[in-house]
């Protein structure tokens, strides 16, 4: 009972010194309580709150994550069950995290885990891809946009990403862990990757709907937050693709790579065809990277460490450096990603900079800039702990507008336990690359990597 009589009291501590009023830069009284917590400790509290988002504040029917919660209770068009794929896929690597540093024993996360794949065989599939959004009620998809009511492959690749892991960490266990385990099994063999190839073309598209079918258009390729998608496509022991169409499709026929720095850092990878921004939003170094391990992953086009660093550290010093002079951007608030805004949801990167800082953007990079994503998380507890609250930061945050809400999106703050854990103790890398598959997909594209063991 010790640690889980800490982690409540810190919180407790921590949250009752918060108040309701817009953010302020300067520094508050009750800062004092998160300036004696040591960074060890203090890295375990931004860990247990964020997993509690995927833990106490499930949706009840499905055990996944709900897409937003709105601490205010008020949501657009009812949507309070509305469950996200993708965003589950880190909660689940989330869960894992909450049972190795003792939030909650192995036998209740088996249970969860038991209750969201047993949901998950009866849930809206296309061609074995689930879509983006699903009513957690009933499993039924949920459009995300009036054309995009069918499959994801994105969405389903990051769902598989940490239904893997999970198979993993079970695998070997007693009876009803390896019942689990081959569940999953069964749910990854399913996913048709081939079949979004469009009929054998040579890139994956994103969306396929029954009502709509191509329509929505969007073939992958050019760097993003998708690679994930690939290797898993390659890897798929039932429905795969052949290496063609990453060399074709992603790499775009192997012009993929980008001889330009920015900030003093090497890009590396070219994003979108027609856009001359020097990078993208953070979360690109992060979703492929929860399960796929960088630190030694390469290909003919990339270092994949070094891409990830440099796109973290490019964020960092854009915030130092503050070309918009945009009050609070500094040494110690930093990090810029897809997120609320006062404008609604918006891309901040530094191409698109709104003066938003969002906390998963420098508390996701962990591992790449473990010394800056202290300080910022020092600062969260200390300086800025109004936006701190009960499932940890808040969403997003401007200082120059005196903006925020007491907003969480499941897709932000998933990551932020997981690759802290990944910082820590390489956890969630370990379980995914040692995955059969996973390694033989890598294989098949051209990838080389260290075992990390």
């Amino acid at each position: 009972m010790t640690k889980y009589l800490y982690l409540f009291i810190t919180t407790l501590l921590i949250l009752a010194a918060s108040c309701s009023q817009k953010p302020q830069s300067t520094e508050v009284e009750s800062g004092d309580i998160a300036r004696i917590i040591s960074d060890d400790s203090l890295m375990t509290l931004v860990q247990y709150q964020t997993f509690q988002y995927f833990w106490d504040n499930a949706e009840p029917v499905s055990g996944l994550g709900r897409e937003r919660t709105h601490m205010d209770g008020v949501y657009p068009q009812n949507d309070k069950n509305v469950v996200t794929t993708g965003g589950s896929g880190f909660g689940l690597m989330a869960i894992l995290v909450g049972i190795e540093r003792g939030f909650i024993t192995r036998e209740q996360g088996l249970k969860r885990f038991q209750q969201i794949v047993d949901y998950l065989e009866k849930a809206d599939r296309f061609h074995g891809a689930w879509p983006h959004w699903l009513m957690g009620e009933t499993g039924k998809v949920k459009a995300f946009s009036p054309k995009d009511d069918g499959g994801d492959l994105v969405e389903t690749a990051f769902l598989v990403q940490g239904l893997l892991t999970v198979r993993e960490y079970f695998k070997d266990g007693n009876e009803a862990e390896k019942e689990l385990a081959a569940k999953i099994d069964e749910l990854w063999k399913g996913v048709e990757w081939n079949w979004y190839t469009k009929g054998g073309e040579n890139v994956l598209y994103w969306h396929w709907s029954p009502n709509n079918g191509w329509d929505m258009n969007f073939p992958v390729g050019g760097y993003n937050e998708c690679l994930i998608m690939y290797v898993l496509a390659a890897a798929s022991p039932t429905f795969p693709i052949e290496p063609e169409v990453y060399h074709q499709g992603w790499a775009r026929n192997d012009s993929i790579t980008r001889d330009t720095t920015y900030m003093g850092y090497e890009t590396i990878l070219d994003h979108y065809e027609t856009n001359n921004d020097p990078v993208g939003p953070l979360f690109w170094a992060h979703y492929s990277y929860l399960g796929l391990d960088p630190r030694t992953l390469k290909d003919k086009y990339a270092d994949y460490w070094k891409l990830n660093q440099n796109h973290a550290l490019i964020h960092y010093e854009y915030c130092v450096e503050n070309p918009e002079n945009y009050e609070g951007y500094g040494e110690k608030c930093w990090g810029l990603t897809s997120s609320y805004s006062p404008k609604g949801y918006a891309g901040h990167h530094p191409g698109h900079d709104l003066g938003v800082i969002s906390p998963t953007a420098a508390l996701s990079s962990f591992p790449y800039t473990p010394k800056h994503s202290m300080d910022f998380l020092r600062f969260m507890y200390t300086e800025a702990d109004s936006l701190v609250g009960e499932y940890g930061p808040y969403d997003a945050f401007s200082f120059e507008k005196n903006w925020y809400k007491p907003h969480y999106l499941a897709i932000d703050q998933g990551p932020i336990p997981v690759m802290v854990e990944n910082y820590r103790t390489g956890l969630l890398w370990k379980l995914f690359m040692n995955a059969p598959e996973v390694k033989e997909g890598l294989n098949k594209l051209g990838f080389t990597y260290e075992d990390m063991d």
